[in-house]
């Protein structure tokens, strides 16, 4: 497959905990500009998708979520599923973020990995995170209205850790079934980096092989997918029809999400990948830039359920951000 058919991160997708408590530590705590605020488009229980990012909600700079807890859905995090959201950020600008924890009560530590140091902490679920410091340029522009000055603003994915219990299936999956190249290795973890251009395109694949395997369905506390961006429909086919052809049969067909276009396929590891293309007017589809995730959107067939799915869903004191 050619390397060029995927460039980096779209979007990572999480099951978290309560809304409220998600906007806050999205958008106070982390600075990023809430996009979107809309529903699951799965099932029928009503479920918020909450979108953050940057002022546009850029691929590579959003983080998706599903909001669990008043349905009482648990996951167990664990190996054989992903286990650790990246972000990037400016290297000198650390010590401003670990300022920035201690004044809010974040707990955290420090460490390095891959030449990279880094910021570990928790979403308030438990969802491991980490803040990397990048000393290379990153062109992406930074939300400034969340609290935090641009120069020091989260920029996007950095990309993410997947935990398995056995490795060797899953290097497979991503080098001849993504087109990625192996980096590095340090210890038990492998760095992997796909596509030659776009963002979040580190993958960390660390070997875990006592450790229970986690939930793979909807759930608080796990990451849900990383969706890889593929620029058009017939890349996205192509990969597709590419992962098909290796025997990933469950390579699911196209779906309208509104703002962009997804499949998903499983990997060995267990851990859920999407394959995700824009809509050419992305999050300005059916809200203006300066409006952007002030209001409860719905997809048009489910507009006639809206005041059905606002009395269920937890009010969000969303303010500025």
């Amino acid at each position: 497959m050619g390397i060029d058919l995927v460039r980096g991160a779209h979007h990572l997708t999480l099951s978290v905990g309560g809304a409220q408590e998600d906007y806050d530590f999205h958008a106070r705590v982390l600075g990023l500009r809430s996009v979107k605020k809309t529903v699951l488009f799965d099932g029928e229980l009503p479920v918020y998708h909450l979108y953050y990012g940057n002022g546009l909600g850029d691929a590579s700079t959003l983080l998706t979520t599903f909001p669990y807890r008043q349905h009482g859905w648990k996951g167990r995090p664990g190996s054989n599923q992903a286990k650790t959201i990246k972000l990037t950020v400016p290297a000198d600008s650390l010590n401003f973020w670990a300022e920035r924890f201690d004044t809010l009560g974040i707990e955290y530590s420090d460490g390095r990995l891959f030449g990279t140091d880094r910021l570990f902490f928790r979403h308030p679920c438990g969802i491991e995170y980490a803040l990397v410091g990048e000393r290379e340029p990153d062109e992406r522009a930074p939300w400034s209205g969340g609290g935090v000055p641009a120069e020091h603003a989260i920029r996007g994915a950095h990309g993410l850790t997947i935990s398995a219990i056995d490795p060797r299936e899953m290097v497979e999956f991503l080098t001849e079934g993504l087109g990625a190249k192996k980096l590095d290795s340090e210890g038990t973890t492998e760095l992997f980096e796909l596509g030659n251009t776009g963002h979040g395109k580190q993958i960390e694949l660390v070997a875990e092989p006592d450790v229970m395997p986690a939930t793979w369905r909807f759930g608080e506390g796990t990451v849900h997918h990383f969706a890889i961006d593929v620029n058009n429909p017939e890349d996205q086919q192509e990969v597709k029809d590419w992962l098909n052809g290796m025997g990933y049969t469950d390579v699911s067909e196209r779906k309208d999400r509104r703002y962009f276009y997804s499949c998903y396929v499983r990997s060995p590891s267990g851990a859920l990948f999407e394959l995700a293309y824009s809509r050419p007017e992305g999050f300005l589809l059916d809200e203006v830039e300066d409006e952007l995730g002030s209001s409860f959107q719905l997809p048009p067939h489910l507009e006639n359920r809206r005041q059905e799915l606002i009395s269920q869903l937890e009010a969000i004191d969303t303010g500025a951000g």
